[in-house]
């Protein structure tokens, strides 16, 4: 592609920086990537197997993606949330509009962006109740993903005239959208014939819940490169299906009730005790 291309793209206003556990995020050479539950206030554990990354989920639970910026260098991310753009809407393309972070900074998303001052919040839930089952499209449900590219070169921020959000959804606009998030759910479509019907109905995925205040502005941003610098993938589900996969090791049958060596007070026995020393 020849000529200079500006893409418009979000920065959110950072917070200030938190190191981030290396057992409860997956780290990448440019960003680092973690989920965050909201209701239990605890960044969620990664297991890995056979090459993936996953965390457990609990249904009903809110959660936001925390991102941390290790260069010291803008990047921009491009994130996606069951296969759909977390700012547009759009089934995710890493050409997509995305969020610029600072310089070793640090990002979190709570939600699918309504607008620049609003989102809508994650939280886990059934397959079908998912956002993307609801808008037509199951077949990418239970992955994150961030598509993480350099700048070409470094200008400072410089926001530019606002215009209609691209992922206003119910919104002026929202007609150009090629999955509204507001629209009447379509019928889902199976997304692999030969999986087991109940398996494919335990699956959990990411619900478009209520609104929140979440500030953004436009700002210019020019990829270094056509293709992603990085990508970060990272799987989620319930807990019992990632045991059931072996994903997660389930704890050891000892019987019932399970013995334990320190059940309580028990009146001493008749008889003088022994003591011993070493």
């Amino acid at each position: 592609m020849s000529g200079k291309r500006w893409l418009t793209v979000l920065l959110l206003a950072l917070g200030a920086l938190g190191a981030l556990g290396t057992q409860s995020a997956l780290a990448g050479r440019l960003v680092d990537l973690s989920v965050f539950d909201r209701a239990d206030s605890r960044r969620l554990p990664v297991y890995r197997q056979a090459g993936n990354s996953w965390v457990a989920g609990q249904p009903g639970h809110e959660y936001r993606l925390v991102l941390r910026n290790r260069t010291g260098a803008r990047v921009l991310a491009v994130v996606s949330v069951d296969g759909v753009n977390v700012i547009t809407g759009q089934s995710a393309n890493p050409a997509q509009s995305g969020y610029v972070i600072a310089p070793y900074g640090r990002l979190e998303i709570q939600g699918w962006r309504k607008s620049l001052a609003q989102t809508a919040a994650f939280y886990f839930t059934d397959l079908a109740d998912s956002y993307a089952a609801r808008t037509g499209r199951p077949d990418n449900v239970g992955v994150i993903g961030v598509a993480v590219f350099r700048e070409k070169h470094v200008p400072p921020p410089v926001p530019i005239a606002r215009e209609a959000f691209p992922g206003a959804v119910g919104e002026a606009g929202a007609a150009k959208r090629s999955a509204p998030a507001e629209s009447a759910p379509a019928p889902g479509r199976q997304s692999n014939e030969s999986r087991d019907e109940a398996e494919a109905a335990s699956r959990l995925g990411t619900g478009h819940g209520r609104r929140e205040h979440s500030q953004a502005r436009y700002v210019q941003f020019e990829r270094a490169t056509s293709r992603p610098a990085q990508i970060v993938q990272l799987r989620y589900d319930s807990r019992a299906n990632l045991v059931a996969r072996g994903v997660i090791r389930a704890p050891a049958p000892c019987g019932w009730p399970c013995p334990t060596p320190f059940p309580g007070f028990a009146p001493d026995p008749d008889g003088p005790l022994s003591y011993f020393s070493p």
